[in-house]
C-alpha cells in the first residue's frame, strides 16, 4: 500500500487482533453471514468484554486508531460538509443521484439533497415511509424504494407484521419525483420475500427493475423454498400505476427444494447457503449483469430484460461467507464482487481475520459471448485494522471515470471510505482514504459509511449513524474524473460510455459525456 499522510498520523500496527477476533466468533456463533439485519433482528448497540473495551480504549488513548468520532483522511481527500440525519431517525442506506440531487434511503423513508453547491447541501425533501432497507434508485421522475421487512399493507403508514400471515406486505414502492419538493407516492408491487435491493434496466418507454430477495421459509405464505431466481417488474413510465411482475427467472436451477446453488453449511462450512441474490449489477450498453447471490457469484446475458440467461457461475469456500455486491470496471473486462462477512455487524477489519475474508475480490472476465468466464485474480482489503467495537467489512462502492484506469471509491462501514486502484487485477492497492474514529470504546455499535460513490466530481457518503458526507478527492491519477459528467446515476445500472452519437443518449439513460 502507498504510505499515505493524514491530519494525525494512522499508525496500523495494532494490538487488538484477539479481542477482535472473539468478538466476530461470538457473533458468527450462530450460522454463517447473512445480509445487514433489518433493525429488530440484532440489537443497535452489544456489549464487548471488558478486555475487548479496555484494549479498543487504549488504542484510541494511544492514538494507533483515531479517538471516538474523531476524523483522519489522507492528504489527497478532503471533507467539505457533513449533514446529519434529521427527520429519519432510522439506518441510513443506499444513494442515487440525478442532476443536481442526491437521494439518500433510510430505514424510515428517504431524503432529497440538493448538492448543485457540494460544500453546502441542503435538504429539499424528506418523506416519512418505513420499510427496511429502503434501497433507492431513480429514473426519470421515477424513485424506487425496496421494503425487505414484513409490513401490515403497502402504505407508508404501514407497521411490522410476522411474514407468516399471508395480508403481510413486501416488495417495491414507486414515487413520482417530478416535483423534488413533493414526491408522490403512485405505485406499489409485492415480490416473493420481498425486496432486500433492486437494480433497475431502463429503457425508454418501460424501466425493468430486478428484484434480489432471499431466505425462503415454509411458514411464510409469500416466501415459499426453493427460493432461487429473481423477480422482474416492469413498470411503463408513463403509467406506472401499471407495474407488474412479469417474470420470475431461475438463475439457480436444481433439483429438491433448495434449488441448485450453494448448499452452504455443513457442506461448506461458514458459507451462505444460495437461496437468492442479494445484490445486481447490470451495464446495459455491454448487455451484462453480474450477481453477488450469497454463496454465489454469477456472470450473465440481459440482451432480453426479461429472460437473463446466466453465462458463468464462481465460488469461493474458502474466505468468502456472502457474496453481497458486484461492480463492473469500465472495460467490462473485470468483475469485483464483494464479501459482507458478519452482515455488516462484525468487527472483522483486523490482523486476526485477516486480508482475505470480508474483503473484495477481483475476477478478470475472459473469452467471448456464452463461453466468457470468470477467472479469480486477488483480493483486496483496507489494511487500516479497526478496533474491536467498529463493525468493518467490505460494502457499496462505485466506479471513478478514469479512462485507462480502473479506480473505486467504496465504502467499508466503521472502517471509512476507500479509495483503491485494480488497474492491474493482481496488484490492487489503496489510495486514499477518510474516516472516523469507533461510535464507543465498550460497545459494538452498527455505524459508518453504508455507501461512498463518486458522482460528477465529488464522493457522496451516507453515514448510516453520522449522516450525509461529501468528500473531495484532489489526485493526478483521478484528475480526469472530473470532465465526466453525468445526468443520473444508480450505482447498480452502470453507466454506459461517454455519449458518442444521440442514438447512444436515446438508448441509454444516464449516458455520460466528456
Amino acid at each position: 500500500m502507498t504510505p499515505l499522510h493524514t491530519t494525525r498520523v494512522r499508525r496500523r500496527r495494532l494490538g487488538v487482533a484477539a479481542a477482535a477476533a472473539g468478538l466476530l466468533a461470538t457473533l458468527l456463533a450462530a450460522g454463517p453471514a447473512a445480509a445487514t439485519p433489518d433493525p429488530g433482528d440484532v440489537p443497535a448497540e452489544r456489549k464487548v468484554s471488558s478486555e475487548q473495551a479496555a484494549a479498543a480504549k487504549a488504542l484510541t488513548t494511544s492514538g494507533e486508531i483515531p479517538a471516538v468520532d474523531e476524523v483522519v483522511h489522507s492528504d489527497n481527500i478532503q471533507h467539505l460538509a457533513n449533514i446529519p440525519k434529521d427527520a429519519l431517525p432510522g439506518t441510513n442506506s443506499d444513494l442515487a443521484f440525478q442532476g443536481t440531487y442526491a437521494f439518500a434511503g433510510n430505514y424510515d423513508g428517504f431524503r432529497i439533497f440538493d448538492i448543485s453547491n457540494p460544500r453546502a447541501p441542503r435538504t429539499v425533501s424528506q418523506v416519512l415511509c418505513p420499510g427496511s432497507q429502503n434501497d433507492i434508485s431513480v429514473s426519470g421522475d421515477l424513485l424506487f424504494l425496496s421494503t425487505d421487512s414484513s409490513r401490515s399493507d403497502n402504505s407508508c403508514a404501514s407497521t411490522s407484521q410476522p411474514a407468516t400471515e399471508k395480508s403481510s406486505w413486501e416488495g417495491v414502492k414507486v414515487f413520482d419525483i417530478s416535483d423534488k419538493r413533493n414526491p408522490k407516492y403512485v405505485a406499489a408491487v409485492e415480490t416473493a420475500c420481498g425486496s432486500h435491493t433492486h437494480t433497475l434496466v431502463p429503457e425508454r418507454r418501460n424501466v425493468y427493475v430486478y428484484v434480489s430477495s432471499y431466505s425462503p421459509n415454509a411458514t411464510f405464505p409469500d416466501c415459499q423454498p426453493p427460493h432461487d431466481g429473481i423477480s422482474v417488474i416492469k413498470v411503463p413510465r408513463n403509467a406506472p400505476e401499471k407495474s407488474a411482475v412479469v417474470g420470475f427467472p431461475v438463475l439457480f436451477p436444481g433439483e429438491g427444494p433448495d434449488g441448485g446453488g450453494n448448499p452452504g453449511s455443513p457442506t461448506n462450512p461458514g458459507v451462505s447457503k444460495t437461496t437468492g441474490c442479494h445484490d445486481i449489477t447490470v451495464l446495459p450498453s455491454k448487455d451484462l449483469a453480474a450477481g453477488a447471490c450469497m454463496g454465489d457469484g454469477i456472470l450473465f446475458d440481459i440482451r432480453d430484460p426479461e429472460r437473463p440467461k446466466v453465462i458463468d457461475r464462481v465460488q469461493d469456500n474458502v474466505n468468502f461467507a456472502f457474496w453481497h455486491s458486484a461492480t463492473f470496471n469500465q472495460g467490462a473486462d473485470k468483475v469485483v464482487f464483494t464479501d459482507e462477512l458478519g452482515g455488516g455487524v462484525g468487527a472483522t477489519c483486523n490482523a486476526e481475520i485477516g486480508p482475505k475474508r470480508g474483503a473484495d475480490g477481483i475476477y478478470d472476465i475472459v473469452g467471448k459471448g456464452d463461453q466468457r468466464k470468470l477467472v479469480f485474480r486477488s483480493y483486496f482489503k483496507i489494511d487500516r485494522h479497526q478496533a474491536a467495537t467498529e463493525n468493518c467489512v467490505a460494502h457499496n462502492g462505485s466506479l471513478i471515470p478514469v479512462k485507462g484506469r480502473d479506480i473505486m471509491v467504496q465504502a467499508w462501514y466503521q472502517g471509512g471510505v476507500s479509495v483503491w486502484e485494480f488497474t492491474d487485477s493482481a496488484k490492487p492497492r489503496e489510495i486514499a482514504y477518510f474516516e472516523r474514529g469507533p461510535l464507543t470504546t465498550d460497545t459494538i455499535t452498527t455505524g459508518g459509511s453504508w455507501s461512498a460513490y463518486y458522482y460528477n466530481g465529488y464522493i457522496y457518503s451516507n453515514d448510516i449513524a453520522k449522516g450525509f458526507d461529501v468528500l473531495k478527492l484532489e489526485d493526478r491519477r483521478t484528475d480526469a474524473a472530473k470532465r465526466v459528467r453525468m445526468h443520473e446515476l444508480n450505482v447498480q445500472t452502470q453507466p454506459a460510455p461517454p455519449c458518442r452519437s444521440r442514438a447512444m443518449k436515446r438508448k441509454w439513460a444516464g449516458c455520460s459525456r466528456t
